[in-house]
């Protein structure tokens, strides 16, 4: 064989010698070794954590089943204040439209009133001219005049009868109180 050497000084971990080559293959076994002691450690450390807290997933799962439970109740809540507040709502408003149908009552009331209370008005408006007119009139006649003669009727033979009737019933009558 030919020896060739090398220019550049090569590694000694890449060197072709006997003691080199049993040192490549001891490290990376020994590294992987290392790795897989760490893992198991790992593995080892997380099931004693897990077995002293408690499977997180059941804490979740109950976690969940807890929020869905409070989330219905808060849903059921909800529903029952909003059909209170549309029972509310319905409540006013039937109230709003009986006060709304009473206003117009009134308001028609009010003005057949008024208008009633305008007629009066032009109804003593006439009349208090009316009055005017017959008190001009009035003061226009002389003094002489203005004294009615007082006459005298005649009585007539039916007038007298019916006082005579009127008497005897009256007279019959407190002698039916006196006998009783």
């Amino acid at each position: 064989m030919i020896d060739v050497t090398p220019r550049q000084p090569v590694s000694p971990i890449l060197q072709p010698n006997h003691r080199t080559a049993w040192r490549i293959g001891t490290q990376p076994i020994a590294i992987t070794a290392a790795v897989l002691v760490l893992l198991i450690g790992g593995v080892a450390t997380i099931a004693v954590w897990r077995s002293y807290t408690g499977a997180p997933e059941k804490d979740r799962v109950v976690t969940a089943r807890v929020n869905q439970a409070r989330v219905a109740q808060a849903s059921e809540q909800l529903v029952e204040k909003t059909k209170g507040l549309e029972e509310t709502q319905q409540q006013s408003i039937d109230q709003l439209q009986l006060v709304q149908d009473q206003l117009q009552v009134m308001t028609r009331l009010l003005a057949s009133q008024q208008a009633e209370t305008r007629k009066l008005t032009d109804q003593v408006g006439s009349l208090t001219g009316a009055l005017d007119n017959l008190r001009q009139s009035f003061a226009s006649i002389p003094p002489e005049a203005s004294q009615p003669e007082v006459r005298e009727r005649p009585r007539t033979k039916a007038s007298a009868s019916i006082r005579k009737g009127r008497s005897k019933a009256v007279a019959q009558r407190k002698r039916g109180k006196t006998r009783g």
